[in-house]
């Protein structure tokens, strides 16, 4: 079994430099870095409001992420555009609305089966990898099958605010869903509120995980580490 991806969402350092103005911390010289430190991919979530990720900020990381480079965000015209345009390695196509702080839901894919299979579709079909972000729910796991879509990403949430309490029981669901998308085919990503506590569990017991995006954690480590040892211990626990 190969060894899970790191990707590093940098959606953090864009929050810093937006709070100043100017281009300091730059994102470009941040995704460089981090990709020299030993991240096989680079995640950012542009939104509508830009409150972190700029748009012109997915238009000059594309020279400089030599990984795999994972956009995240809600498919509206914009967004379809600008991934059509840039054409990442993939996109993750997770259901925020508006002003929300951070993805806080997975995808009803019953209920947006339509939607997401012309928005898959017409991503596949330019060559983008697709994955839906998506919770632990069977039902929801396999129409996220019936979309075509190559994985989905499990929201994490939920184990991370569990693990203290009772980590056999936080991870359970995971597990099985795990086991379901396997049994489907359908390649696992995993995301949000992973830690340097809480990874090294979830990676052993999640069978063929291809990947996690790791960011508010990751970039709070750097402060105290640095980058290049956050990375690096990162990458420790998915081993």
């Amino acid at each position: 079994m190969n060894q899970t991806k790191l990707s590093v969402n940098i959606n953090k350092i864009a929050t810093l430099r937006n709070s100043r103005g100017g281009t300091n911390p730059s994102v470009v010289e941040a995704a460089i870095k981090a990709q020299q430190f030993g991240a096989e991919g680079i995640t950012i979530h542009p939104r509508p409001d830009e409150r972190h990720i700029r748009y012109q900020d997915v238009y000059d990381l594309k020279p400089f992420v030599h990984t795999d480079y994972n956009i995240e965000g809600y498919p509206n015209t914009k967004f379809m555009n600008i991934v059509l345009e840039v054409k990442p390695t993939q996109v993750t196509l997770v259901p925020d609305l508006p002003g929300v702080l951070t993805s806080n839901a997975g995808w009803d894919t019953i209920a947006h089966a339509s939607f997401l299979k012309k928005i898959v579709s017409e991503l596949q079909s330019a060559g983008i990898r697709t994955s839906i972000f998506i919770s632990t729910d069977e039902k929801l796991m396999r129409a996220a099958k019936d979309t075509g879509t190559d994985r989905i990403e499990l929201y994490t949430e939920s184990y991370a605010v569990g693990f203290p309490v009772d980590k056999e029981k936080a991870i359970t669901p995971f597990v099985r869903a795990a086991e379901i998308a396997n049994e489907i085919a359908l390649g696992i990503n995993a995301g949000h509120d992973l830690s340097l506590e809480n990874l090294s569990y979830f990676s052993q017991n999640i069978p063929n995980l291809l990947e996690v995006s790791i960011g508010h954690a990751l970039i709070s480590d750097s402060l105290y580490f640095g980058m290049s040892n956050a990375v690096k211990m990162y990458k420790n626990c998915l081993r």
